[in-house]
């Protein structure tokens, strides 16, 4: 087993190293990009954007270039972003991910709490009304786009019904710290926690049903059943072991590339600067330093998830540890 978490381990830091110098080719030697001449500035004069490219060391090979700009982020974290000039890029990617954090984190306890119990409910009761009316309930939260939902329950708590018993607890939109005002915290981030696991409910709570209805024909839940054990001990003990293995991969591959920046929708709606706002900002300004940093920032969150799903793995299915 340690062989293998050892194994997982290194390869992560191989992928790692690999996305960034994918994403740094890209945004940065990829030609007709010039990195100088955004800096530069529009209507530069070529000796000024030659002195930015002495400055800045883009005069110096790829593999140079890639050396410093790692040092800048990683090390010094001193990269300053190309459009807000003298502001550091780190500094503003620590402020917003406790924001997506707290958005995603909050979100996937519900959606996997939410999933595990449509989905074992429904393959419990299989082919009854409530089955039926499970299904289809998920399939309304999978149909829903997040933005639209977000306006709605927008609509609800802070206009239509805002002055009710119901919502007046409701604050206004934005992030409150969680180390400054816990309680408020909670309060502002329990709507954007709704609006973002309705969807992963139903996708879920439909996949995790199907896989234990075929969990349910194969042999070993046959003996366990000719064994004398009870409904429930063969639910939870046997179908649902085997059943949450594709469970968790979704749950990796989701949750890693939410925490990354494709909570994006969820942000904008209900105010909260986090990564993905971050993201899109710089992608609407071309803010390259930026780019770089939630690029990378999203793919280590994205490596990882996976990894801790590999971890998963081996404790959840035995034959995975002589893999």
């Amino acid at each position: 087993m340690i062989t293998a978490l050892i194994r997982r381990l290194v390869e992560m830091l191989f992928v790692m190293f690999g996305i960034s110098v994918m994403v740094f080719l890209i945004f940065f030697a990829t030609p007709g990009s010039d990195p100088a001449a955004r800096i530069a500035g529009r209507n530069a004069s070529q000796e000024t954007v030659a002195q930015v490219r002495l400055d800045f060391g883009f005069d110096k090979p790829l593999p140079v270039q890639y050396g410093l700009m790692m040092k800048r982020l990683f090390v010094d974290q001193d990269l300053k972003s190309f459009v807000n000039r003298g502001q550091n890029v780190v500094p503003q990617v620590i402020e917003a991910t406790p924001v997506t954090l707290s958005l995603v984190f909050g979100a996937a306890v519900l959606w996997v709490l939410g999933g595990l119990a449509v989905g074992v409910v429904a393959a419990a009761v299989q082919g009854s009304l409530l089955d039926k009316g499970l299904m289809v309930l998920a399939l309304i939260g999978v149909s829903m786009p997040v933005f639209w939902f977000g306006e709605v329950m927008n609509l609800i708590t802070q206009a239509r019904l805002h002055d009710t018993w119901m919502f007046s607890w409701v604050p206004a939109l934005g992030y409150k710290p969680l180390t400054t005002a816990p309680w408020e915290w909670f309060k502002t981030l329990v709507i954007p926690w709704i609006t973002l696991a309705v969807l992963y409910i139903g996708i879920y709570g439909r996949v995790l049903r199907a896989n234990l209805v075929e969990a349910y024909q194969e042999d070993f839940i046959r003996t366990a059943r000719a064994k004398g054990l009870s409904p429930m001990r063969v639910m939870l003990r046997h179908a649902l072991r085997v059943s949450l293995i594709p469970f968790i991969t979704m749950f990796g591959l989701d949750f890693g590339v939410l925490v990354g920046g494709s909570a994006l929708l969820t942000e904008v709606v209900f105010g909260l600067n986090g990564i993905g706002h971050l993201t899109y900002t710089a992608l609407l300004n071309l803010d390259l330093p930026m780019i770089l940093a939630t690029v990378i920032y999203a793919a280590f969150f994205v490596v990882l998830a996976n990894a801790v799903v590999d971890v998963l793995y081996i404790f959840i299915d035995p034959r995975m540890r002589e893999a």
